[in-house]
């Protein structure tokens, strides 16, 4: 069975091909597959009319004691979060404030972020007038660095957690909460990506963080346009004061009623699945990979696994200084390009030894793991 003959009536009548996605959670790449139970209660939550404010405090409540977190909200996405969470430390629940957003004159509106934390994503704490303080040389920063950046403009500190984001020598959350705390300013954590491991749901809340913003379509495999914001109870009414349905900066990020009841049956299911054995899954999918793509020189194909960067099992292939066959970002657009289309993740090793190709099995079916490893191997030995 190849992937074309299950593809959905619905794409094929948009001529649309499904694709096979070996690079993880990615939105550009359709994000996860929902569960049954997500789509059941989102098609029944489409077929009546609830208010949309009482929604999402019944919602919000729902996950807080879920997360054993004061409040929360559910988001359009993670990245929406990010700006709700730079809105409620600029405006706070200020009605006034919340109408001039972006104008941040004589406002609280700079966030902390060491150099090393800089991702694709930290744009969204500009959208409501954020400026972001770099601090930290390189991939280090020092604690007086971050001492000295706070100041009477500090609305925040921003805390990515992402796969190779956090080097020896970056300050820790820990150091960065304490060093933030002292002076009463917010320490805001994105974690979108890192679900699981569920524990990463608590554990930064636990830690002191005021704000967590995790994605609710990747791990969690709720809505791919949901995400959750969970934290001090007056951060998240601020957040949802500047959110969606009101006539914020916020609202152009709208969450509707299925989705928001989609993320909380989402969440309920996650969190009362069996861990080990998720992970046991991806890592015989991985093995399964390496296995079919076999020994070739200068190749060598491992199953990684560890608590910071590869949270989740990966077929990962690293190509040696022996290896003579085409580069890894080859062999990541020709499969990109071939039918059906795989995704797959390229890159430099973080040692800068070796080009890599890695394989996240989080959306990759039995079926499509085979047809991704014979596609491979043939990029690989391909003249």
């Amino acid at each position: 069975m190849t992937i074309g003959q299950s593809m959905p009536n619905v794409y094929a009548r948009l001529g649309v091909r499904p694709v096979i996605h070996g690079s993880g959670t990615t939105t550009r790449y359709g994000g996860s597959r929902m569960r049954p139970e997500t789509i059941e209660a989102m098609r029944e939550a489409a077929q009546t009319l609830v208010n949309i404010d009482e929604l999402n405090d019944a919602a919000g409540a729902a996950i807080a004691r879920m997360l054993g977190a004061e409040a929360a909200l559910v988001t359009a996405g993670s990245a929406a979060g990010l700006v709700l969470q730079a809105a409620a430390c600029i405006a706070g629940d200020d009605p006034t404030r919340i109408a001039r957003l972006p104008d941040v004159t004589g406002l609280r509106h700079e966030f902390v972020i060491q150099r090393a934390h800089r991702f694709s994503y930290d744009q969204s704490y500009r959208v409501p007038g954020g400026v972001l303080v770099e601090i930290g040389l390189g991939r280090r920063t020092a604690p007086h660095e971050l001492e000295s950046a706070i100041g009477p403009r500090t609305a925040g500190v921003v805390y990515l957690v992402s796969p190779f984001t956090s080097p020896p020598g970056v300050l820790s959350f820990d150091e960065v909460c304490r060093i933030a705390h002292a002076r009463s300013v917010p320490v805001l954590v994105d974690a979108a990506s890192m679900i699981p491991p569920r524990d990463n749901l608590f554990r930064y809340l636990r830690g002191g963080a005021d704000m967590v913003a995790v994605s609710g379509g990747k791990g969690i495999r709720g809505p791919q346009s949901t995400g959750i914001l969970a934290g001090r109870r007056d951060l998240i009414k601020a957040a949802q004061l500047n959110a969606s349905p009101n006539q914020a900066i916020g609202r152009a990020a709208k969450t509707s009623k299925e989705e928001i009841v989609g993320l909380v049956t989402a969440l309920e299911v996650f969190l009362g699945e069996d861990e080990k054995a998720e992970m046991e899954r991806y890592r015989e999918i991985c093995a399964s990979i390496v296995e079919t793509v076999g020994e070739l020189p200068g190749l060598r194909g491992v199953v990684e696994q560890d608590p910071v960067n590869r949270v989740l099992p990966h077929a990962v292939f690293y190509f040696e200084p022996s290896w003579i066959g085409p580069s890894g970002r080859a062999i990541q657009l020709a499969l990109a390009a071939g039918d059906p289309h795989i995704y797959v993740q390229q890159g430099p090793h973080q040692g800068g030894y070796f080009d890599e190709i890695a394989i996240d099995p989080i959306n990759v079916e039995p079926d499509e793991a085979m047809i991704l490893a014979k596609r491979l191997r043939e990029e690989l030995t391909r003249t």
